[in-house]
């Protein structure tokens, strides 16, 4: 059926008392246009609660899921970032892993990143800004 004529059938059952089941659409549609019953007998039998439902299910516009391309969940592959602290509710704070890399310190990042903070405030004291 095309969408053209689903919609059609959806204007013959406008003022239909809805939540309704196949059969009171039919008979619905017997009162309101003869020609409209043959097309409506493929309706699935179930209970339709809008003439949205009446119309996606005449003539399906919505793509349908398919199964198969659905992945499967799988399990996980090695520790989360930060090991079991990643999952401990209550970690040390300020503590320090033992995977730190040795060349790259917690320390001299953070005196860079201090550096760094006092070089822009000296500009913006220069500058005016914040004044």
């Amino acid at each position: 059926m095309t969408p053209q004529r689903a919609a059609e059938l959806q204007v013959v059952l406008e003022g239909v008392a809805l939540p309704a089941k196949k059969q009171e659409l039919l008979e619905y549609a017997r009162e309101q246009d003869a020609a409209a019953v043959s097309d409506l007998q493929a309706l699935p039998d179930r209970e339709y609660s809008s003439l949205d439902e009446v119309g996606e299910a005449l003539a399906p516009v919505q793509p349908s899921r398919a199964r198969s391309l659905l992945k499967h969940p799988h399990e996980e592959s090695g520790d989360p970032p930060g090991g079991g602290s990643y999952t401990d509710p209550h970690p040390e704070p300020g503590s320090l892993r033992p995977s730190i890399p040795p060349a790259n310190p917690p320390e001299k990042t953070l005196e860079k990143q201090a550096e760094t903070q006092k070089q822009q405030q000296k500009r913006q004291q220069e500058r005016g800004v914040g004044e």
